[in-house]
């Protein structure tokens, strides 16, 4: 797949994923259970605002890795 294509897939992909996992962090920190406690909301909201990061690296790994067989990127 080219890579212009593999950008456009994976920037569109980024996108959805990032309003997605906002919308639910979201709805999670109303929970009952995160605001009862202000030491254990604030360490959800650190680990939520942190853990898109990981799948949104490879993400970006995938969308930048060159073609196979392509030698010296010319």
């Amino acid at each position: 797949m080219p890579i212009r294509i593999r950008k456009l897939i994976g920037g569109i992909t980024l996108i959805v994923m990032v309003v997605g996992w906002v919308l639910v962090a979201m709805a999670l920190a109303q929970l009952p259970v995160i605001k009862a406690n202000a030491v254990v909301e604030f360490i959800y909201y650190v680990v939520a605002g942190l853990a898109w990061v990981l799948p949104a690296m490879l993400l970006i790994k995938w969308m930048t890795r060159d073609r196979p067989g392509k030698a010296d990127g010319g």
